[in-house]
Order: C-alpha cells, then sequence, then structure tokens
C-alpha cells in the first residue's frame, strides 16, 4: 500500500539572498506527526538526474508514502517521457511558486501548466496549488535591468485563476512554520491521502467481487422493513468500508500478540464485539453471567488473554491518548497464523465463510489444524444458547444465524471514545466507524487537528435530530427517508 507524491516548481525567491530555506515537502516530511521515519538517500540514485529528488517516509502506520520533487521545471523540456510517467504514477500532485518571483510565475503560466493539462488528460488526479511566501510589496525599481518586472508580487487573484484552469485547491503559506506546514498543508495534503487509499481498497474489492462473483454470496444489507437505503440507485460501499479500516488500520485500539510478543495484528473493539459475543465478553461489554453458554465464555478464556496497560510494543497507531490500547495475547499458536485471515473474514461481513476455509487450508496444509481453527472460528461466531448451531457452515446459514450489527454501538456511550456536543445535548459514538465511513472525519481525526486528540467534538450548524440521522447512516448503511 502507497501514496504517491509529485511535486513541482521552485517555491524558493530567486532574486531574494535568503535561499536556505527548506523546501516545502521536505519541512512537511520533517514535521508531520504521520511520519515514522523517512528515507532520503533514494535521492543518491538521481546524481545523473538532478531534475528530481526522490524521497520516501511511512504514514499512518504502514503505508509508504513516494515523493519525487522537482524543483526545475526543464524536466518538461529535457525529459518528456519522465515527466508523464510521474505525472501517470502520482496519486497527489503538488505545484508550488514563490509569490515574490513573478517571472517563474508567468513561465509556469504560459509554458508549464498546459504541458501538465495535457499530462492530465487521461487521469484524474488531486492537484494542490501552493503559494509560497510574504509578499514583499516595496517601491518597483526603474532601472532597465529591471523592465520585466521581475520583483512585482503573484497575487492571490492570479494563483486562485490558475487554481481554477487545473481544477486544484489553492492555498497560501505565507511561511514554512509549523501552522502552515502542519495544520494547513499538512491537513488537505492527508486528506488527499486518504481519499487515495479509499479509492484503491474500493478499486481492490471491487476486482476481487468481480472474479468472486460466480461462486461468493454477497454480504446482505441489513434487514431493516422500516427503514430504506439513504441513496436509491447507488452502490453500498459499507462492507468496502470496514474492510479498508482494517487495512488502514486507522484509530485501532486492540493489538493481538502471539505469545513470544513477537508481531502484532491490529484490530477495532467495537467491529469485533459487533460480529461476536465472545469478543463482547472479552473486551467486558457483557459479563459471563450474560452470557447463557460456557463454551462460548470458556473459548474466551482459553484462547486469549488481556493485558490491559502492560509494558510490551506501543499502542497502535491512531488511538488518542485518553484511550488506553487494549492488548490481547493469543494463546493458540495457530490460531494466532492465522488470526489476519479471520479479520478480513470479521470486517468483511462474515458472510464470506468459503473464502476463509480457502485462505486457511492454503495457509496451514494441514486438514487437521485447518479443522481446528474453524472450528474456533464457529465458537467465535456462535450465538449464545444455540446447541449446534454451525453444523455444515455456509455463507447462508451464517446470514440467517447472526444477527448482530454496529447498530448496536449506535448512540451509546458502551466503547464510545469520541463525543458530539451538539444543541446543549451529547452524543457518544465511536472514531473507528466515522473514520471507516466517513473521508471528512478520517482527515479530521487522522491530521493535526484539534479533534484527533479530543475527546469532546462540538458540532455547529446543525440539529441534534440531523446529526443523529447522519450518524445513524455511517453505523448502520440505512436511514430515514
Amino acid at each position: 500500500r502507497s501514496v504517491n507524491i509529485v511535486a513541482f516548481g521552485n517555491e524558493r525567491d530567486g532574486f531574494s539572498e535568503d535561499n536556505q530555506q527548506p523546501s516545502l515537502i521536505w519541512s512537511y516530511l520533517g514535521r508531520s506527526a504521520l511520519i515514522s521515519q523517512i528515507d532520503s538517500s533514494l535521492s543518491a540514485s538521481h546524481v545523473g538526474n538532478p531534475v528530481f529528488t526522490e524521497y520516501q517516509a511511512c504514514v499512518f502506520g504502514n503505508v509508504r508514502l513516494v515523493v519525487h520533487d522537482c524543483p526545475v521545471w526543464d524536466i518538461f523540456d529535457s525529459d518528456w517521457y519522465t515527466s508523464c510517467r510521474l505525472i501517470g504514477g502520482a496519486d497527489i500532485i503538488v505545484i508550488k511558486y514563490s509569490v515574490n518571483d513573478k517571472a517563474s510565475f508567468q513561465e509556469l503560466k504560459d509554458s508549464y501548466v498546459p504541458m501538465v493539462k495535457k499530462a492530465l488528460n487521461h487521469c484524474s488526479v488531486p492537484v494542490i496549488i501552493s503559494a509560497i511566501g510574504a509578499r514583499k510589496n516595496g517601491v518597483p525599481c526603474t532601472c532597465p535591468l529591471c523592465t520585466s518586472d521581475r520583483r512585482s508580487c503573484v497575487t492571490t487573484s492570479e494563483g486562485v485563476q490558475l487554481a481554477k484552469e487545473l481544477g486544484a485547491t489553492y492555498l497560501e503559506l505565507h511561511t514554512l512554520n509549523d501552522f502552515y506546514i502542519q495544520k494547513y498543508f499538512g491537513g488537505v495534503l492527508e486528506y488527499f491521502m486518504i481519499q487515495s487509499l479509499n479509492q484503491k481498497s474500493s478499486e481492490k474489492m471491487k476486482k476481487r467481487k468481480k472474479s468472486q462473483k460466480s461462486h461468493r454470496v454477497q454480504p446482505p444489507q441489513l434487514e431493516q422493513p422500516e427503514k430504506m437505503p439513504i441513496l436509491k440507485g447507488e452502490a453500498s460501499h459499507y462492507d468496502a468500508d470496514l474492510h479498508n479500516l482494517l487495512c488502514c488500520c486507522q484509530c485501532a485500539d486492540v493489538a493481538f500478540y502471539p505469545e513470544d510478543l513477537s508481531t502484532v495484528v491490529e484490530a477495532h473493539k467495537v467491529i469485533l464485539c459487533s460480529v461476536s459475543p465472545l469478543f463482547m465478553l472479552l473486551f467486558e461489554v457483557t459479563s459471563p453471567d450474560d452470557i447463557p453458554d460456557a463454551s462460548i465464555v470458556q473459548m474466551a478464556q482459553s484462547l486469549f488473554a488481556v493485558q490491559v496497560g502492560a509494558a510490551v510494543p506501543p499502542a497502535p497507531h491512531g488511538v488518542p491518548p485518553c484511550v488506553p490500547p487494549v492488548r490481547v495475547v493469543v494463546k493458540d499458536s495457530v490460531f494466532c497464523s492465522c488470526l489476519p485471515d479471520i479479520l478480513h473474514f470479521i470486517y468483511s461481513g462474515a458472510f464470506q465463510w468459503e473464502r476463509l476455509e480457502e485462505d486457511i487450508k492454503k495457509k496451514l496444509k494441514d486438514p487437521e489444524k485447518t479443522e481446528h481453527v474453524l472450528e474456533k472460528v464457529k465458537c467465535i461466531l456462535k450465538s449464545p444458547g444455540k446447541v449446534n448451531p454451525i453444523k455444515d457452515c455456509r455463507s447462508h446459514q451464517i446470514k440467517r444465524l447472526y444477527n448482530t450489527s454496529l447498530r448496536l454501538f449506535f448512540n451509546t456511550p458502551v466503547l464510545a471514545d469520541v463525543i458530539f456536543k451538539i444543541q446543549g445535548a451529547t452524543v457518544p459514538a465511536h472514531r473507528a466507524v466515522l473514520v471507516a465511513r466517513c473521508e471528512v472525519m478520517a482527515a479530521m481525526f487522522n491530521g493535526n487537528y484539534l479533534e484527533a486528540n479530543s475527546v469532546l467534538v462540538p458540532v455547529y450548524g446543525v440539529s441534534k435530530e440531523t446529526f443523529l440521522s447522519f450518524l445513524e447512516y455511517l453505523y448502520t448503511d440505512s436511514c430515514c427517508p
């Protein structure tokens, strides 16, 4: 999983004595809280082609960020093939210029913007135009050498007009400090990163669905006769959204470890509890007295051990400081080795049993071990009080058996880690669900915004009833008409 960013243009003022300021992209990589490591050694491999520099970094915990920074526009003149290849492989394009270098801006507008538009003709890539620097509006020089008016500034209206030509997002960064880099430029860039990851995940899910269409049972919509889908005729993204949440591991608040603590698999309590009474017991949503089935209680105790606040590897990425991580040791090594496949099964609606069987068979290559793991998964899905609910487990049978969903956690304080304050009332919610289902909230809770580390989030300009309907759609994929 990766995001490719291509940056064109020079943000430095070529006619100023201060040419030591860092570049926009490098400043972002160095200042962003999302970046866990930066590999700039790759730039050495481009000594023979100094028109661009390549950086790599790790963002959102496990996503590779690849940046090609091209400060010299001459790349379009000297190597049209390379420039088109860079744009064709870009997920996000950043165009930057100094507001105090009118000549460079004019050259950009007249010569290179048409080339960028031509290269973007067959692809839809978000473009960010960054106007950088504080305008130096002094008395213009009248000597013959300055007749080109190089010292005049690029106005805001000129930058906005350029953005309109490219269908781009326009930003003005008066200085490359923490505010403009992290909260302003970084917030917009991270929004487009999340949008790109969601799009790639959706495309991947569509390809997988297409290849398995002949033998796969589609996850059902929630059966609510009194409800209706909020958008008639539009395909639901519900299952893809939750599956993408697992892939990105944003807002993960559970970390599963083997007994030697060697590896970690991240997940979300609210999703796990929505599919299984065993996980509700494990994370203390219910007590053993509430589950009239000794086999579920015994399985929870024999398979998992919860270690709250234990001194083991760091908490999952994206968990606010106020929410302590839950660390769970998986006692069964064979089951633990299959846990990633089991989680993909759960996050995809817990109805793709045939696919889970195939994945575990391929991984273990041992019929006894395969059956051992599948029996434990059946117990995790088991409804309390059922004597033998899944003898011949098939997707359509699980559909009839399994009747819990995220609706259980809609507008309840159980496992809630964020509270919206609206019209004097409070509405509890779960970051994992919000981030999975809403791109705007994903950017808000994972970016450098105040809400990312706040439990109480005020909401303005909307009624409580409307906001609750919106949350209901996020949780259930259905809404009152």
